[in-house]
Protein backbone atom coordinates (compact mmCIF):
# COMPACT_ATOMS: atom_id res chain seq x y z
CA UNK A 1 0.00 0.00 0.00
CA UNK A 2 1.15 3.72 -0.87
CA UNK A 3 1.07 6.45 1.17
CA UNK A 4 -1.55 9.17 1.10
CA UNK A 5 2.26 11.07 0.12
CA UNK A 6 3.27 8.10 -2.17
CA UNK A 7 -0.01 8.36 -4.26
CA UNK A 8 0.07 11.88 -4.68
CA UNK A 9 3.88 11.61 -6.21
CA UNK A 10 2.36 8.84 -8.74
CA UNK A 11 -0.90 9.90 -9.68
CA UNK A 12 1.41 13.37 -10.73
CA UNK A 13 4.19 11.12 -12.78
CA UNK A 14 0.53 9.52 -14.49
CA UNK A 15 -0.45 12.74 -15.35
CA UNK A 16 2.49 14.49 -16.53
CA UNK A 17 3.02 11.31 -18.57
CA UNK A 18 -0.21 11.89 -20.33
CA UNK A 19 0.81 15.31 -21.53
CA UNK A 20 4.00 14.31 -22.82
CA UNK A 21 2.85 11.18 -24.37
CA UNK A 22 0.93 13.47 -26.54
CA UNK A 23 4.54 14.90 -27.87
CA UNK A 24 5.74 18.32 -29.37
CA UNK A 25 7.89 18.29 -25.97
CA UNK A 26 10.92 20.65 -25.18
CA UNK A 27 12.83 20.19 -22.58
CA UNK A 28 14.90 23.09 -20.69
CA UNK A 29 17.50 21.73 -18.81
CA UNK A 30 19.63 23.72 -15.97
CA UNK A 31 22.86 21.99 -13.30
CA UNK A 32 20.60 20.03 -11.07
CA UNK A 33 20.34 16.96 -14.27
CA UNK A 34 24.39 16.56 -13.96
CA UNK A 35 24.93 16.82 -10.88
CA UNK A 36 24.87 12.85 -9.91
CA UNK A 37 27.41 12.89 -13.02
CA UNK A 38 29.58 14.59 -10.71
CA UNK A 39 29.33 17.91 -12.35
CA UNK A 40 29.03 20.37 -9.10
CA UNK A 41 26.52 23.41 -9.92
CA UNK A 42 27.63 27.31 -9.93
CA UNK A 43 25.11 28.48 -7.44
CA UNK A 44 23.87 27.07 -4.37
CA UNK A 45 25.40 24.84 -1.39
CA UNK A 46 28.55 23.61 -2.73
CA UNK A 47 28.42 25.38 -6.23
CA UNK A 48 31.52 26.44 -7.76
CA UNK A 49 30.53 29.96 -6.70
CA UNK A 50 31.54 29.69 -3.33
CA UNK A 51 35.11 28.38 -4.13
CA UNK A 52 35.79 31.40 -6.52
CA UNK A 53 34.57 34.84 -7.21
CA UNK A 54 32.24 34.80 -10.82
CA UNK A 55 32.96 38.44 -11.49
CA UNK A 56 37.25 37.68 -11.12
CA UNK A 57 37.31 34.47 -13.22
CA UNK A 58 34.36 34.17 -15.01
CA UNK A 59 34.24 37.77 -16.65
CA UNK A 60 35.81 37.80 -20.05
CA UNK A 61 37.25 41.46 -19.20
CA UNK A 62 38.84 39.65 -16.01
CA UNK A 63 40.03 36.85 -18.11
CA UNK A 64 41.36 39.16 -20.84
CA UNK A 65 43.59 41.35 -18.05
CA UNK A 66 44.35 37.86 -16.16
CA UNK A 67 43.90 34.78 -17.87
CA UNK A 68 46.08 32.72 -15.59
CA UNK A 69 44.00 33.47 -12.76
CA UNK A 70 40.72 32.27 -14.59
CA UNK A 71 42.25 29.43 -16.23
CA UNK A 72 43.12 27.82 -12.85
CA UNK A 73 39.28 27.51 -12.43
CA UNK A 74 39.09 26.42 -16.08
CA UNK A 75 41.15 23.92 -16.05
CA UNK A 76 40.00 22.53 -13.04
CA UNK A 77 36.39 22.69 -14.35
CA UNK A 78 36.98 21.25 -18.46
CA UNK A 79 39.10 18.31 -16.59
CA UNK A 80 35.68 17.73 -14.65
CA UNK A 81 33.74 17.68 -17.78
CA UNK A 82 35.31 15.91 -19.41
CA UNK A 83 35.53 12.52 -17.23
CA UNK A 84 31.59 13.10 -16.41
CA UNK A 85 29.39 10.60 -18.28
CA UNK A 86 25.69 11.03 -18.54
CA UNK A 87 23.08 9.75 -15.74
CA UNK A 88 19.87 8.35 -16.15
CA UNK A 89 18.14 11.46 -16.36
CA UNK A 90 19.88 12.52 -19.71
CA UNK A 91 19.23 8.95 -21.18
CA UNK A 92 15.78 9.14 -20.46
CA UNK A 93 15.47 12.40 -22.59
CA UNK A 94 17.59 11.13 -25.45
CA UNK A 95 14.78 7.96 -25.93
CA UNK A 96 12.10 10.55 -25.55
CA UNK A 97 14.00 12.44 -28.50
CA UNK A 98 14.27 8.95 -30.06
CA UNK A 99 11.06 8.29 -30.18
CA UNK A 100 9.77 11.48 -31.34
CA UNK A 101 8.14 13.05 -28.33
CA UNK A 102 11.04 15.51 -27.59
CA UNK A 103 11.39 18.22 -30.26
CA UNK A 104 14.46 19.58 -28.82
CA UNK A 105 16.72 20.40 -25.49
CA UNK A 106 17.31 23.81 -24.55
CA UNK A 107 20.38 23.57 -22.07
CA UNK A 108 21.92 26.16 -19.76
CA UNK A 109 24.43 23.85 -19.18
CA UNK A 110 28.02 23.28 -20.90
CA UNK A 111 29.14 20.02 -20.44
CA UNK A 112 27.64 18.17 -23.54
CA UNK A 113 26.07 15.53 -21.59
CA UNK A 114 22.88 15.36 -23.39
CA UNK A 115 24.69 14.67 -26.64
CA UNK A 116 26.74 12.48 -25.08
CA UNK A 117 23.75 10.37 -23.45
CA UNK A 118 22.55 10.47 -27.73
CA UNK A 119 20.47 13.50 -27.84
CA UNK A 120 20.50 15.23 -31.24
CA UNK A 121 18.58 18.58 -31.18
CA UNK A 122 20.40 20.25 -27.98
CA UNK A 123 20.43 23.91 -28.25
CA UNK A 124 23.29 25.21 -25.94
CA UNK A 125 22.22 28.46 -24.43
CA UNK A 126 25.83 28.88 -22.70
CA UNK A 127 27.75 26.96 -25.05
CA UNK A 128 30.49 24.80 -24.10
CA UNK A 129 33.59 23.52 -22.79
CA UNK A 130 34.34 20.74 -25.51
CA UNK A 131 36.07 23.74 -27.69
CA UNK A 132 38.64 26.32 -27.50
CA UNK A 133 38.44 28.61 -29.15
CA UNK A 134 41.29 31.74 -29.89
CA UNK A 135 40.53 35.17 -29.12
CA UNK A 136 42.29 36.93 -31.92
CA UNK A 137 42.22 34.58 -35.20
CA UNK A 138 39.19 32.91 -33.93
CA UNK A 139 40.35 29.29 -34.45
CA UNK A 140 38.61 26.37 -32.72
CA UNK A 141 40.84 23.36 -31.16
CA UNK A 142 38.83 20.45 -29.37
CA UNK A 143 40.03 20.63 -25.64
CA UNK A 144 41.71 17.20 -26.27
CA UNK A 145 43.87 18.89 -28.56
CA UNK A 146 45.45 21.61 -26.23
CA UNK A 147 47.99 20.71 -23.40
CA UNK A 148 46.61 22.28 -19.97
CA UNK A 149 49.47 21.82 -18.39
CA UNK A 150 50.66 24.31 -19.14
CA UNK A 151 48.75 27.52 -18.51
CA UNK A 152 47.29 30.01 -19.67
CA UNK A 153 46.97 28.07 -23.14
CA UNK A 154 48.06 30.09 -26.21
CA UNK A 155 46.30 29.04 -30.60
CA UNK A 156 49.00 27.03 -32.01
CA UNK A 157 48.28 28.70 -34.81
CA UNK A 158 49.09 32.25 -34.24
CA UNK A 159 49.93 32.26 -30.22
CA UNK A 160 46.78 34.31 -29.30
CA UNK A 161 45.13 33.65 -26.07
CA UNK A 162 42.78 30.43 -25.77
CA UNK A 163 39.45 30.67 -24.16
CA UNK A 164 36.21 27.73 -23.70
CA UNK A 165 33.63 27.82 -26.06
CA UNK A 166 31.22 28.32 -22.93
CA UNK A 167 29.79 32.18 -22.62
CA UNK A 168 31.61 34.15 -19.97
CA UNK A 169 30.05 37.16 -17.87
CA UNK A 170 29.65 40.36 -20.18
CA UNK A 171 29.53 37.97 -23.62
CA UNK A 172 26.41 37.84 -24.87
CA UNK A 173 24.33 34.40 -25.82
CA UNK A 174 24.76 32.90 -29.13
CA UNK A 175 22.46 34.76 -31.39
CA UNK A 176 21.65 31.65 -33.16
CA UNK A 177 20.88 29.62 -29.69
CA UNK A 178 18.55 32.31 -28.57
CA UNK A 179 16.72 32.55 -31.80
CA UNK A 180 16.25 28.73 -31.75
CA UNK A 181 15.30 28.75 -28.36
CA UNK A 182 12.45 31.43 -28.30
CA UNK A 183 11.76 29.77 -31.67
CA UNK A 184 10.86 25.93 -29.67
CA UNK A 185 9.06 28.37 -26.39
CA UNK A 186 6.88 29.39 -28.83
CA UNK A 187 5.96 26.09 -30.65
CA UNK A 188 5.89 23.28 -28.27
CA UNK A 189 2.76 21.62 -26.46
CA UNK A 190 4.85 20.77 -23.55
CA UNK A 191 7.84 22.24 -21.78
CA UNK A 192 9.81 20.19 -19.02
CA UNK A 193 12.24 22.12 -16.87
CA UNK A 194 14.26 20.22 -15.32
CA UNK A 195 16.93 20.84 -12.84
CA UNK A 196 17.02 24.50 -13.01
CA UNK A 197 15.96 27.70 -10.78
CA UNK A 198 14.44 29.80 -13.10
CA UNK A 199 16.35 32.72 -12.11
CA UNK A 200 18.72 33.56 -14.71
CA UNK A 201 17.77 35.91 -18.07
CA UNK A 202 17.05 35.51 -20.66
CA UNK A 203 16.51 31.64 -20.44
CA UNK A 204 14.30 31.98 -17.38
CA UNK A 205 11.54 33.98 -20.01
CA UNK A 206 11.44 31.11 -21.76
CA UNK A 207 8.83 29.04 -19.98
CA UNK A 208 6.24 32.40 -19.83
CA UNK A 209 6.51 32.24 -23.58
CA UNK A 210 5.88 28.78 -24.12
CA UNK A 211 2.90 29.36 -21.65
CA UNK A 212 1.71 32.44 -23.55
CA UNK A 213 1.53 30.28 -26.57
CA UNK A 214 -0.21 27.79 -24.58
CA UNK A 215 2.00 24.92 -23.74
CA UNK A 216 1.51 22.71 -20.42
CA UNK A 217 4.50 23.25 -18.10
CA UNK A 218 6.00 20.42 -15.85
CA UNK A 219 8.71 20.97 -13.60
CA UNK A 220 11.30 18.71 -12.07
CA UNK A 221 13.16 20.01 -9.13
CA UNK A 222 14.12 18.83 -5.59
CA UNK A 223 12.56 21.83 -4.62
CA UNK A 224 9.92 24.49 -5.82
CA UNK A 225 11.78 27.47 -7.94
CA UNK A 226 11.35 30.69 -9.26
CA UNK A 227 9.25 29.42 -11.85
CA UNK A 228 6.94 26.85 -9.48
CA UNK A 229 4.05 29.31 -8.43
CA UNK A 230 4.07 31.48 -11.56
CA UNK A 231 4.85 29.11 -14.58
CA UNK A 232 4.57 25.80 -13.67
CA UNK A 233 1.12 23.71 -14.24
CA UNK A 234 2.47 20.10 -12.58
CA UNK A 235 5.40 20.36 -10.01
CA UNK A 236 7.12 16.55 -9.69
CA UNK A 237 9.15 16.99 -6.41
CA UNK A 238 12.72 15.02 -6.65
CA UNK A 239 15.28 14.09 -8.43
CA UNK A 240 15.45 14.13 -12.36
CA UNK A 241 17.78 10.88 -12.76
CA UNK A 242 14.57 9.41 -10.36
CA UNK A 243 11.56 10.55 -11.91
CA UNK A 244 12.62 10.94 -15.48
CA UNK A 245 13.18 6.98 -15.49
CA UNK A 246 9.53 6.27 -14.03
CA UNK A 247 8.34 8.76 -16.74
CA UNK A 248 10.00 6.91 -19.88
CA UNK A 249 8.97 4.06 -18.07
CA UNK A 250 5.36 4.50 -17.68
CA UNK A 251 5.88 5.23 -21.20
CA UNK A 252 6.59 2.22 -22.70
CA UNK A 253 3.15 1.10 -20.75
CA UNK A 254 1.16 2.37 -24.01
CA UNK A 255 1.06 0.30 -26.47
CA UNK A 256 2.20 3.04 -29.16
CA UNK A 257 5.62 3.37 -27.51
CA UNK A 258 6.58 -0.21 -27.44
CA UNK A 259 7.29 -0.77 -30.98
Amino acid sequence: MYSSRESQFFSGIRKAVDEIALGKVVVLTGSGISVPSGIMPFRGPGGLWEKYNPEEVAHIDNFKRNPLHSWTMLKEMVEVVESALPNAAHYSLARMEERGLVQSIITQNIDGLHQKAGSKAVIEFHGNTSKLLCLDCKASYSVKEINLDLLPPYCPACNGLLKPGAIFFGEPIPQNALWQAQASARQCRVMLIVGTSGAVEPVASLPYVAKEHGAYIIEINPEPSFLTPYATNRFLRGNAEVILPLILDSLYEKEWFAG
